[in-house]
């Protein structure tokens, strides 16, 4: 089969490459044969676009969650929402992930999948945009959960642009899309309440004002909304179809999807916790107010420059393996040491919590590189993503109830150091050097 690649829609001026582009398996992060990539006629100008629009997508991607988090009290006062509503608030943005995640093939297909990430940060605007407004909980929360629904489906669909425009560059530029993602968390999170405080306005100011890094990444998505070349081919085997492009594989068939979707699962239980808890921890442990947060701001930063060292490490592996057991004897000395001196070893912890954290930009490398294809990508993201997501919702509920009927953190952090060991397991399952298309 020739390695020149094709489109769906040969009059469409800005198309790259097809995402159903033929099967190589070339290493993520060699050079790959001239015209394998992006055809002479894209320019350099849509590549730098992509680039852009990457880097501005992931800075969205969670200041929604982690700026209601650090206003979250005054939010309950204001809606008069009650400690069960304000429960349910915290376990939504997985549960959004989750639901709306799995519907991003059947819009890339539609759509393509630029047009799709457009939408989702025309989404995330609007839901930063409404939720000011809303004078009661319901209004809140349906506000909310338009932002969440597109951030869940540009979730899905980063690693398939990043497999799509540079199938030679995945560990780089998943790198750099994870450490703006990183970067983002960390923002929201530490200066939501300072932004707060300079504007003289109260909660709604402070989350209003989100709504502005949002519409700015809307904009260089829009001339790339127009490249409908991501649309796979219809079919389900990871056999040839009829024109000889590969199909998307079923990837429900496949051992290392499921150990994939089950580590992406673990490592969100544990993200989700540490950002919702780990504060509470230390301020129970003596630890001052602002300290704790400070010490919450750490490990979140700490994924910035890791998060872009750890994707292209791993596309330097055959197996992943060794990364994941390294991340995850982090996380468990980190739990073992927040159980045992939590404030006399505090900066420790959350350095070693900070590096377990970088799972997260592991698992996204890792499901653009179990693939051989575009349209691979886009099934084994959404599948990856929305089973481990809807893993994750039970995860922060479980170890407040935990807290509260045991009456201290021996017990929920226990369980999360002891969660490790299957995060370990099944990481490294998912590190093997295979393409689901081979077990499908």
């Amino acid at each position: 089969m020739p390695d020149e690649p094709q489109t769906l829609d040969p009059a469409a001026p800005t198309a790259l490459v097809s995402s159903a582009a033929p099967v190589t398996t070339a290493p993520a992060d060699t050079p790959v044969a001239a015209g394998s990539a992006v055809p002479d006629r894209a320019g350099p100008w849509a590549v730098r676009l992509v680039v852009v629009g990457l880097v501005l997508a992931a800075v969205n991607l969670r200041p929604a969650i982690t700026s209601l988090g650090a206003l979250l009290e005054e939010v309950r006062d204001g809606l008069h929402m009650s400690g069960t509503a304000a429960g349910v608030l915290t376990s939504v943005p997985p549960l959004c992930f989750a639901v709306f995640g799995i519907t991003a093939p059947r819009l890339a297909r539609r759509f393509g999948a630029a047009a799709v990430v457009c939408a989702g940060m025309a989404a995330i605007f609007a839901g930063l945009a409404l939720r000011p407004f809303a004078t009661g909980t319901v209004g809140f929360l349906a506000a909310s959960a338009l932002a969440l629904m597109g951030i869940a489906v540009s979730n899905v669909l980063m690693p398939v642009i990043v497999k799509r425009y540079f199938p030679d560059r995945v560990g780089t530029v998943t790198g750099l899309y994870s450490m703006a993602l990183a970067l983002g968390t960390s923002l929201a999170a530490a200066a939501t309440v300072p932004v707060t405080e300079a504007l003289g306005g109260g909660w709604r100011t402070g989350l209003g004002v989100w709504a502005i890094l949002a519409a700015c990444a809307v904009l260089p998505w829009l001339p790339l909304a127009r490249d409908r070349g991501t649309r796979p081919r219809a079919g389900s085997t990871g056999r040839p179809t009829a024109d000889g492009q590969a199909a998307p594989p079923r990837v429900t068939r496949s051992r290392t999807a499921w150990a994939l979707g089950v580590f992406f699962g673990l490592q969100a239980t544990g993200a989700y916790i540490t950002m919702g808890w780990m504060p509470q921890i230390f301020r129970d442990a003596g630890v001052p107010a602002g300290t704790a947060g400070v010490l919450l701001a750490v490990t979140m930063v700490m994924g910035v420059p890791l998060a872009f060292v750890i994707p292209r490490l791993a596309t330097r592996l055959r197996n992943q393996g060794p990364i994941v057991v390294t991340l995850g004897l982090c996380g468990f000395a980190g739990y073992t040491g927040l159980y045992l001196a939590p404030a006399g070893g505090a900066w420790a912890w959350a350095l070693l919590l900070g590096v377990s954290n970088c799972a997260f930009p592991l698992a996204l490398t890792m499901i653009g590189m179990r693939s051989r294809t575009g349209a691979g990508v886009v099934r084994l993201s959404a599948f990856a993503q929305s089973v481990g997501y809807l893993i994750s919702v039970p995860g922060p509920l479980l170890v407040g109830v935990l807290y509260q009927h045991s009456g201290g953190w021996g017990l929920p952090l226990a369980l999360m150091a002891g969660l490790m060991l299957p995060q370990m397991i099944v990481g490294t399952l998912a590190g093997r050097d295979r393409a689901v298309e081979d077990e499908c």
